[in-house]
């Protein structure tokens, strides 16, 4: 059998062949090689880690597929999961992320033909991705729409008028009992047309434009106060506005359907809980892991998901999300949930585990990564940086030049004995 380097794509002749195994040498070499957008990665060994800085991806060579166009906060590009999942797995392949968020890894997963595994403590995960999985068309989205009764919402929260016009808080509520009735949200297999909906819905609760339900305000993966929103209205001089809530539902459907969907066929498995235990999944049954862990800051989760939670039915102060506010406590975190990953990745299987900078580039997350795989079965292949400013690569290696340093994505790629 033809071994496969790294940066090579499989050849058409091999696709239902399992995958070789590639050596530490292999990766080093081929990753040193990479060109792919004119620039020669720079190579070093920092603490006995093994460098690689380039452009790996470029959001602007490569335009991310409209349906991950959903907003959440600290989500990485599709660019990311797209470039390890064309490399080191084949159609048909399980592609997991224990941290999904608003789903990036599973659904660029779903695109490319590979089984979509998805795991997150945050219940709203779950109701961002799923739809996205599942074959759903505009007609029907829009034939669903207009079934519902909008005059027939009770408020129940006057304080929501903060954000929206009573006429369009009233619809919303009638949107939100339309929905639990035919997607209720303890439901493993709702109704695709109208989970799809609730997931427009949840990203289109407030923001800047008339795209939007709310009158001008901050977008839903970071909603202000109450309080704050009066005040917003107060600077403003305005009251919020009448929305056509399934004008604003439609338009944005058709957006995110506009390059396609993922194939019908590919199956997904998705779960809520903590990323160190998911026992739905199970051993050595992952061929890879694209994921990126919670950084070392602290998540205010119910002040950031309160309308989300609220539109979803989800009681914000159930999700109990663990703050690591130390690098002892991140370190031994990461730990713990790569002793899952190993528990469910395959011998041969990789994991691409993404951290960004932190603190001005003070905290090399990376560096705990790697400290924090010791007594784990994997073999540490090194750490890739995707630096779309190559000029100042000093920062990547923790060097101040003069500037406060570059935005990079920092993955450190683990293989499986």
């Amino acid at each position: 059998m033809n071994q496969l380097s790294f940066f090579d794509e499989p050849p058409a002749a091999t696709l239902d062949a399992p995958l070789s195994e590639r050596a530490v040498e292999d990766f080093i070499e081929n990753v040193a090689e990479f060109d792919q957008f004119g620039t020669k990665t720079a190579r070093d060994i920092i603490d006995e880690i093994p460098y690689f800085v380039n452009e790996f991806w470029t959001a602007g060579q490569r335009q991310a597929h409209s349906i991950h166009e959903i907003s959440y906060r600290a989500c990485f590009k599709a660019q990311l999961p797209q470039f390890f999942i064309e490399r080191l797995t084949r159609p048909g392949d399980v592609v997991h992320d224990p941290f999904m968020g608003r789903g990036t890894t599973p659904v660029q997963a779903a695109l490319m033909g590979r089984q979509a595994f998805g795991n997150d403590i945050n219940p709203l995960s779950v109701l961002l991705t799923r739809p996205r999985l599942a074959p759903v068309d505009q007609g029907a989205v829009d034939k669903a729409l207009r079934s519902v009764d909008y005059n027939s919402g009770k408020i129940r929260r006057d304080d929501l008028k903060a954000f929206y016009h009573p006429e369009t808080l009233a619809g919303l509520e009638a949107l939100r009992d339309w929905i639990d009735v035919h997607a209720p949200i303890g439901d493993h297999t709702p109704d695709p047309v109208a989970d799809w909906i609730r997931m427009v819905s949840i990203n289109r609760l407030s923001g800047h434009s008339p795209g939007f339900f709310s009158g001008r305000s901050m977008p839903p993966n970071q909603a202000v106060s109450v309080k704050a929103q009066l005040k917003i209205n107060e600077k403003l001089g305005v009251t919020p506005p009448p929305r056509d809530i399934a004008a604003v539902v439609s338009k944005k459907t058709r957006t995110l359907l506009k390059d396609g969907q993922a194939p019908s066929q590919v199956r997904h498995s998705l779960h809520v809980g903590s990323a160190w235990d998911t026992p739905g999944i199970a051993e050595r049954s992952v061929d890879l892991v694209v994921t990126s862990p919670p950084f070392l800051d602290i998540v205010q989760y119910a002040l950031d998901n309160w309308l989300r939670c609220w539109f979803a039915g989800i009681d914000p102060e159930t999700v109990k999300i663990a703050m690591h506010r130390t690098e002892e406590s991140w370190t031994e975190m990461v730990h713990n949930v790569l002793a899952e990953q190993a528990r469910i990745v395959r011998s041969g299987g990789h994991v691409a585990f993404e951290v960004g900078e932190v603190r001005n580039g003070k905290v090399l997350l990376e560096k705990l990564v790697w400290r924090a795989t010791e007594g784990l079965p994997f073999e540490r292949l090194g750490v890739l940086v995707n630096d779309q400013e190559f000029t100042k690569t000093a920062n990547c290696w923790g060097v101040n030049n003069g500037s406060k340093g570059t935005n990079t994505n920092r993955i450190v790629v683990l293989r499986r004995h």
